[in-house]
C-alpha cells in the first residue's frame, strides 16, 4: 500500500519541476537579456491575458514571434549557443526550475493515491445525468460508486455511446476532465478513493496546505 506520508517527505525533498522552452516552430533565435538564476513569471491576469517574462523572439520569415515563460520559476540554463541562429521546431532554449505549488503537490499526491479511471479512447466525456445530478447535490468526495456502473457518456464521431465504471468500489475524489472538451486516450477520468482510506487522505492533503510553502 502507498505511504502517502513518505511521498509528501520525498516531494519536500525535491520540490522543482523542470521546464524546458523549445522553439514552436523553426525560426533565427534572439535570447532576450536573461541569465541563469533569474526569476521569471508565468501568464498573469484573470484570463491570464498577460503574458510571462519575454525569453527570447523567433524570427522567420520578417516575422517575429516572442516566445514567454509558461510558469512562474528560475531560470536554469539558457543555451546561448542558439543566439542569432537559424533552428528546427522543438530546438531547446531555456529550462526554468518552477517550484511545485500546494495545488500542483496534491495533484501529485492524489494521482498516486487514487484509483485512476482512465479513458478508453479519444473522446468527450460526460456524467450521466444520475451521477451529475448526485456531484452537484453532494458534498465534495461523497459520491460512491460501484464496479460495472453506468458512470458516463462518451461522445466521438457524434455517437454517444455509454461507459461503465471499472474498478474498486469508492468515492469520486478527482475528476480530471471538462466537459465538451476532447480527452486523449488512456488520460485519467476520475480519481477514486475507497472510503475506509478518505481519512488518510484528507490528512495528508491538509498538511500539504498547512505546511507548503509556496515561495520557500
Amino acid at each position: 500500500m502507498l505511504n502517502i506520508s513518505d511521498l509528501l517527505e520525498q516531494i519536500k525533498q525535491t520540490p522543482y519541476r523542470e521546464i524546458v522552452v523549445s522553439t514552436p516552430h523553426t525560426g533565427v533565435v534572439n535570447f532576450a537579456s536573461i541569465k541563469s538564476g533569474d526569476a521569471v513569471h508565468g501568464p498573469e491576469g484573470q484570463w491570464k491575458e498577460r503574458p510571462g517574462s519575454r525569453l527570447a523572439t523567433l524570427t522567420r520569415e520578417r516575422n517575429p514571434k516572442p516566445i514567454y515563460a509558461p510558469e512562474k520559476g528560475v531560470i536554469d540554463t539558457v543555451h546561448m549557443e542558439y543566439e542569432n541562429t537559424f533552428v528546427e521546431c522543438g530546438c531547446p532554449l531555456v529550462t526554468i526550475k518552477h517550484r511545485l505549488t500546494r495545488e500542483e503537490v496534491e495533484s501529485i499526491i492524489l494521482k498516486q493515491a487514487l484509483y485512476l479511471f482512465r479513458a478508453p479512447e479519444r473522446a468527450k466525456y460526460y456524467f450521466t445525468p444520475e451521477i451529475a445530478a448526485k456531484l452537484r447535490a453532494s458534498d465534495p468526495g461523497s459520491v460512491v460508486i460501484q464496479d460495472g456502473q453506468e458512470l458516463f457518456i462518451m461522445s466521438r464521431m457524434k455517437r454517444e455511446l455509454p461507459l461503465y465504471y471499472s474498478g474498486p468500489e469508492g468515492v469520486i475524489y478527482a475528476t480530471y476532465f471538462k466537459t465538451n472538451e476532447n480527452v486523449d486516450t488512456d488520460a485519467p477520468l476520475i480519481g477514486v478513493c475507497p472510503q475506509e482510506e478518505l481519512p488518510n487522505i484528507k490528512e495528508v492533503i491538509m498538511r500539504v496546505q498547512t505546511e507548503w510553502q509556496e515561495n520557500a
